[in-house]
């Protein structure tokens, strides 16, 4: 379970409601909040109750898998299946045909694929752009607004192959310059704030925005009521202010007027994984050259500490983050790294910024 679960299930809740725990400041909405990233039909009617700009989209209950097909016959391919609930990262299938489509809603709403979040789906229109991520921290009155970052979702290299929960991250956004970002500022998050306080939902926390950036347009994909992963890897080694200042001004409600210091540089974040995932993956394998490297910071993810031998314990292993002043020097850092850590079997993509390079390269 991901940390966007005990939020779903309302432990803010129960903090506030016990006596002796009522009192420990907490970073993270409660359980209506929650809603933002616990209920994809939530989330989809509250962008267009509030008018925030995103994909047009119906919602299908599971005794409506004849309706949802014949509703496929009237759009355009690709086309984009969501599961309402939490789905481990993984309730979002991209059909490229109208065929496909209707085979993975059957399975989602009558087979149940994705156990009980695919007991309502969301069919939607597929955006075309360029994907990446907005971060605020919200008090619930006033915001403060994280650097930017562009994640990989898929496993294979050139966004090939099944999704994951993130092979890699890159910040800052070259495209997200600082007119696409009075636009997110102006069209999504002041919007997205304003309409939680309209509709008595009180929110101190992050709002992760998962934004397309459509020919110089944005609009969002999804709300996450938590950091991303490996975005947060990317976006936290380039935030100069305080972590701990930064969330206690968060819970005591104090964000109005509050500062946050960015450096400069670049991060670019690289995500070993174990071989097979995000299918069947083994465990326990030996981790080797973790400390070669003093030019990226190593964050560990599904390791284990066992005889005082470092393992593998998990799908997604490491989060290497090399950062520079350029992003070409942030890339070369986090490969240098990576190149230098090993295990059995160990696997990451090899393309990692290089699309952002490209960018730069033809500004």
């Amino acid at each position: 379970m991901g940390p966007e679960g005990p939020l779903v299930m309302g432990i803010r809740n129960y903090f506030e409601s016990q006596k002796d725990l009522a009192s420990i400041r907490m970073v993270g909405p409660g359980k209506d909040g929650a809603q933002l990233e616990g209920s994809k039909d939530f989330s989809k009617q509250f962008m267009v109750r509030h008018s925030v700009p995103t994909a047009q989209a119906r919602t299908f209950q599971a005794n409506e898998s004849k309706e949802a097909i014949q509703y496929l016959d009237g759009c355009k391919a690709p086309i984009v299946l969501k599961a309402d609930g939490l789905a481990a990262g993984k309730g979002v299938i991209i059909s490229s045909t109208i065929e496909e489509a209707k085979v993975s809603i059957k399975e989602m709403l009558e087979e149940k694929k994705f156990g009980e979040a695919s007991s309502k789906v969301l069919v939607e229109e597929f955006l075309h752009g360029i994907e990446l991520s907005v971060f605020v921290l919200t008090d619930g009155e006033h915001y403060v607004i994280l650097p930017e970052a562009k994640d990989y979702k898929r496993i294979g290299d050139n966004d090939t192959g099944p999704n994951t929960g993130g092979m890699g991250a890159v910040s800052p956004v070259a495209f997200a310059d600082s007119v696409f970002m009075k636009k997110v500022e102006d069209r999504v998050i002041k919007p997205t704030i304003a309409g939680l306080k309209k509709e008595g939902i009180s929110y101190k926390g992050f709002i992760f925005i998962g934004l397309m950036n459509m020919q110089g347009e944005p609009y969002v994909i999804e709300y996450n009521a938590r950091m991303g992963d490996p975005e947060t890897e990317a976006v936290i080694t380039r935030i100069d202010t305080d972590l701990v200042e930064l969330l206690d001004a968060c819970a005591k409600g104090q964000l109005k007027n509050y500062k946050i210091a960015i450096s400069p540089n670049y991060a670019v974040t690289i995500v070993m994984a174990s071989g097979g995932y995000p299918e069947n993956f083994e465990k326990g394998k030996i981790i080797s050259g973790l400390n070669e490297s003093d030019k990226a910071v190593i964050f560990h993810a599904g390791t284990i500490n066992k005889d005082n031998k470092i393992l593998t314990n998990g799908g997604r292993v490491l989060a290497v983050t090399g950062t520079g002043q350029t992003l070409a020097e942030a890339s070369k850092h986090a490969y240098v790294a990576v190149s230098k850590i090993s295990w059995e079997a160990a696997y990451y993509r090899k393309d990692i910024s290089l699309d952002l390079l490209k960018i730069e390269s033809q500004a």
